[in-house]
């Protein structure tokens, strides 16, 4: 299927299991394998991380039940991270209409309001199910959270935030994202819950990739 025809439901099924096995049940499992948990990039993907750092990006869209679902998991991940290691979230563009709420994401960024905010789009969407995924809904919801309608309208629109949104796509596309959630990691590797059975065990293989990264691999 056309990753730009996707229906709600078929751009979130990589985490239908995102809940998954318990963690010690995946300590008796065997090493990750490449082309089966994940993929080694034939063309590597420029990275914005320093030298001497590992980015990891999850691939997310707001509206998709499993990128909420898998939130609190990966929060918890994030806070156990090394120094070393460079978390980005970035939001993808199966389809035009998605765009909205890739420079949602970005303006609430460039407003130094995404650690407030971010976790309120999904409970906003998943939780009081109302829609924000247009531009006017989306304006609607940001005056409602204390967010001041013309500086959020400026950011929204400006060029930045447009750049930024298409280089979401470009790097969406440049790791071949299929679905969401998903993870790319240091330019080089690929990782979702159907490569690796489930976004619990895609975080194991994302570990696991990292430390053979530190060995030079």
């Amino acid at each position: 299927m056309n990753r730009r025809e996707f229906s709600v439901g078929a751009a979130c099924v990589l985490a239908t299991a995102a809940l998954g096995l318990p963690g010690a049940a995946f300590a008796q499992m065997k090493k990750p394998q490449e082309g089966e948990e994940y993929l080694a990039l034939g063309k590597p993907v420029p990275v914005d991380s320093p030298p001497g750092k590992i980015e990891v990006i999850e691939f997310f869209w707001y509206s998709c039940p499993h990128c909420n679902a898998f939130e609190p998991q990966l929060d918890a991940w994030i806070k156990k991270l090394p120094p070393d290691v460079v978390i980005k979230r970035v939001p993808v563009a199966f389809r035009d209409d998605f765009v909205p709420q890739q420079r949602l994401y970005y303006t609430l960024e460039a407003m130094g309001k995404l650690d407030e905010l971010h976790g309120k789009v999904f409970n906003t969407i998943h939780v009081d199910k109302q829609m924000i995924d247009k531009e006017a809904s989306i304006l609607a919801w940001a005056e409602k959270n204390g967010l001041d309608r013309a500086k959020f309208i400026e950011i929204y629109n400006s060029f930045t935030v447009q750049t930024k949104a298409r280089r979401a796509t470009q790097l969406q596309d440049a790791y071949k994202v299929e679905g969401v959630p998903a993870i790319g990691i240091a330019g080089r590797f690929y990782t979702d819950g159907t490569m690796a059975g489930n976004m619990d065990r895609a975080l194991q293989v994302t570990d696991y990739l990292v430390a053979e990264l530190r060995k030079g691999r």
